[in-house]
Order: structure tokens, then C-alpha cells, then sequence
């Protein structure tokens, strides 16, 4: 077996610490096996821009989830239940592929989702660099990540732009099935900030090439959840941390009916949030127009998974 892919034997690689050994087809939370489920890999342009510049990101979405937000925008291939057999690949062919963006002037590969499958984006990685490639690499997690696994890619991953979702127990229990969320995430946020800082390494050509960004989508009608989140940042890591406020936030068929989630935010929501982070300091970032909302879902269906809508530039370059 893969030195690499053993670390999932009686797997603890995420807070739900399920082991079991999922090369013999053991099954946990995430009801993942040892393989490759990798549902897209593709350009995207419609990241922060010191992500995908002109050229986009390339994007690896892994499959399936440590967490099963009710609101997630990657439903398709998120939800534990589902599978396809077109999602299990081969590393190589994995590879082959991200090759192929990069051929096309992509210089970021991203990894979607992958607190489950670490022991598989470091043998990405790990394959592409020994075939002469050196891409920055970047970590696009949830945040559910145990701080020991977070500092055992500190070799590996360039950027991480972790999602910090709540800072609420009672809703990340009630949307994520994860009431223990906010300690988790805190603790991983804290090592991610240990090892990049608050300053991010920008390269000539605009595109970041080591730091930290964190991402918080606001919530429709949980405006204390959002600003509870940015004040820990500011508090307690820096509030010169590179934050990116999202208004993207559009319901999804599974929540379409949700009591709270039905909806989308309101620009008033979104401005009480976005002058909160004003207030305590931050000036580095990323800024959504509510408007947009819908055209950032994604459609694993179809061979265009993403519109290209941009991000609107930071208060402070």
C-alpha cells in the first residue's frame, strides 16, 4: 500500500475519528474509500483573484464530505449517500489531467473538500512534483480539520483557504451535524495562522504564492454567527489576515423549502456584516456583490461546471 494512503487505516484523519479501515472497504462518516473519488477536475476563473488570475485554478473536487452542510452548493457530489463509478480515478490519470490544465497556463491546483482524503492530495502532489511540476498548491477546506493532520502538510500545501463557518454550536449541529465545529475549526485555524502568518507572498505575475486566506459565507438571518467569526479572527489570530466576505449564499434544491436557509441574504445582511469587518480593523480582503448570489453555483453536470462571475476588489490591496 502506499505509505501515504496507510495513514487512512483505522482512519482519524478529521474530528469524527471513525477508524475504520477504509482499504478493506470500511466505511465511516464519509462513507470513503481509500481510492481516488474525485468528481471534477477543472480551470476555474471564478476564484479570489490572487487564486485564478487570467489564467483560472485548477481545481480537484473530491467527493463526498467530513461535513454534510443541509446548504451545500456542491450537493451534487458532496452527499455521503451518493456514488458513481465514474468518480473513482487512478493517481496517474488524476495527474495527467491537472498536467494538462497547467499546460494551459494555470499556476494554482486546488484542492476542494479534501479533510477526508488527505493521505490522496498529498499523493497528488507528492506525484506531480517528482515529475518536475511545481504549481502552488492549495488546501480549500471546511475548516473541520484536526490541527495535528493541519500541521502535518506544512511541507505540502503553499495556501490554505479554510471556510470558517460558525462560531454557533447550535448551528453547526442543526446545518453540519457538527456541534462541536467551532472548537475544532479554531484550533486548525490557530495552526494554519502558526505556519503562514497574517501576510500573504503575492509572485510578479499577481498570483499568491504562500499565506492564508479565510473565507466566511454569510448566512441568511445569522449575522451574529457571522460576526462572532470575524471577531475571533480579528481577536485572536490578526486582523490583518487576508479575509474573503462572501454573499454568494443561494439555496439549493435540498433547502429550497428550509424555514432559514430558503433564501437568499439580503444586501442589508450582508452590509451590517461587511461594516462589522470594517470596524474591527480588517483592510485586506475580498468583498461579494449580494447580487451575483446565484451565478457561483456550481453544475456538475454539465461540462461548464462554473459562470465566471468576479470578485469585487479588496478595501485594501
Amino acid at each position: 500500500m502506499n505509505t501515504l494512503l496507510a495513514e487512512s487505516e483505522k482512519c482519524d484523519l478529521c474530528p469524527r475519528n471513525c477508524r475504520v479501515r477504509r482499504s478493506e472497504g470500511e466505511l465511516g462518516y464519509c462513507r470513503s474509500t481509500a481510492d481516488f473519488n474525485i468528481a471534477a477536475i477543472c480551470l476555474h476563473r471564478g476564484e479570489e483573484p490572487v487564486l485564478s488570475g487570467k489564467d483560472g485554478i485548477c481545481n480537484v473536487f473530491f467527493t463526498h464530505c467530513n461535513l454534510q452542510c443541509v446548504f451545500c452548493q456542491n450537493y451534487q457530489i458532496s452527499r455521503n449517500e451518493t456514488n458513481r463509478n465514474g468518480w473513482r480515478r487512478k493517481p496517474q490519470e488524476v495527474v495527467r489531467k491537472i498536467e494538462e490544465i497547467l499546460t494551459g497556463g494555470a499556476k494554482t491546483v486546488g484542492f476542494v473538500s479534501p479533510s477526508h482524503c488527505v493521505p490522496q492530495m498529498r499523493t497528488i502532489i507528492h506525484l506531480l512534483k517528482e515529475r518536475g511540476n511545481r504549481p502552488v498548491f492549495v488546501m480549500n477546506t471546511n475548516a473541520y480539520d484536526k490541527a495535528g493532520t493541519i500541521r502535518g502538510l506544512a511541507d505540502d500545501i503553499d495556501v490554505y483557504l479554510p471556510d470558517f463557518k460558525y462560531m454557533v454550536r447550535e448551528l453547526a449541529d442543526s446545518f453540519s451535524q457538527a456541534p462541536d465545529y467551532p472548537e475544532v475549526a479554531r484550533e486548525a485555524l490557530r495552526e494554519m495562522f502558526r505556519q503562514k502568518g497574517a501576510e500573504i507572498e503575492i509572485g510578479p505575475d499577481g498570483i499568491i504564492r504562500d499565506g492564508l486566506i479565510i473565507r466566511h459565507l454569510v448566512l441568511p438571518g445569522q449575522i451574529e454567527n457571522s460576526i462572532s467569526c470575524l471577531r475571533f479572527i480579528a481577536e485572536e489570530l490578526s486582523p490583518c489576515v487576508h479575509v474573503s466576505l462572501m454573499a454568494q449564499y443561494h439555496p439549493t434544491p435540498p433547502v429550497a423549502d428550509h424555514p432559514l436557509l430558503g433564501r437568499a441574504v439580503t444586501r442589508e445582511e450582508y452590509e451590517e456584516v461587511r461594516k462589522e469587518l470594517e470596524r474591527l480593523g480588517f483592510e485586506k480582503g475580498w468583498l461579494q456583490e449580494p447580487e451575483s448570489a446565484g451565478q457561483y453555483l456550481p453544475d456538475f453536470n454539465r461540462p461548464e461546471i462554473f459562470s465566471q462571475p468576479d470578485f469585487d476588489p479588496p478595501p485594501e490591496s
